[in-house]
């Protein structure tokens, strides 16, 4: 098969342990929506509602290998870009309607990863009725550490998770504060879509969320999963 325009790479994020070379392809993006319940309340909302789920483009990963800095631009249109640290499940086997007890066999790994926020424009589209991709999915949207294989990782209760800007915690909580489990999570995301190797799953985030501007440094870091720093550039 041959293309009319010039394929567009597969986006990719590295692997820690892994050969030179070897990498994690992404498939696609789907996140977890107010998933703990302190974020849910500081977002107007509580309770164990059915979780709800959104997307990033494949190509919002920005890649950070271990022991790297990355830099994310400042993203145009907006005047309020919100960190939100959260947990990013990696899915090395896809399947349809899993069932929880068997969703962590399609766990290929974890990783740390930053969903970022235009806040403005996703509440401008809250309160238009519209969507608010626009808010989630732009370039850059997910700067993401390298994926850890899950058999070298470390969660478990109380697990921490924790996100610094220029040396000050902003956000900090446990895993296990989760509203909905990975298993959880895995068993209503693949009564949705079918998912695939490849796929990352951000699986929701602490409360604590806030603005950055330029010059900032993000630190975030998962016990036993690993950390991730980012500064934020100008376009």
């Amino acid at each position: 098969m041959s293309f009319v325009v010039p394929a567009a790479p597969i986006p990719s994020i590295p692997v820690k342990g892994a050969a030179a070379g070897d990498a994690f392809p992404v498939h696609r993006i789907y996140c977890v929506g107010r998933n703990y319940v302190e974020h849910a309340i500081e977002m107007g909302h509580s309770g164990r509602e059915a979780p709800f789920f959104f997307m990033k483009p494949a190509d919002a990963v920005l890649p950070v290998a271990e022991g790297e800095v990355g830099r994310m631009h400042y993203p145009s249109l907006t005047h309020s870009l919100h960190h939100e640290v959260e947990l990013v499940v990696a899915i090395g086997k896809g399947g349809r309607d899993i069932a929880a007890a068997d969703a962590l066999d399609h766990v290929w790994g974890y990783a740390v990863g930053l969903d970022m926020t235009r806040r403005d424009l996703q509440n401008d589209m809250k309160k238009q009725g519209r969507p608010w991709c626009i808010g989630k999915g732009f370039d850059e949207s997910a700067p993401i550490g390298a994926v850890v294989p899950k058999a070298l990782c470390g969660l478990g209760a109380g697990t921490k998770i924790v996100l610094e800007v220029n040396g000050v915690v902003r956000q900090a909580s446990e895993i296990d504060k989760l509203i909905w489990s990975v298993p959880e999570i895995i068993e209503h995301l693949s009564a949705a879509w079918t998912l695939a190797s490849g796929d990352l799953i951000f699986t929701g985030t602490p409360e604590g969320v806030a603005a950055v501007v330029v010059g900032d440094t993000l630190h975030a870091r998962i016990d036993g999963v690993g950390s991730l720093e980012v500064n934020v550039v100008a376009r």
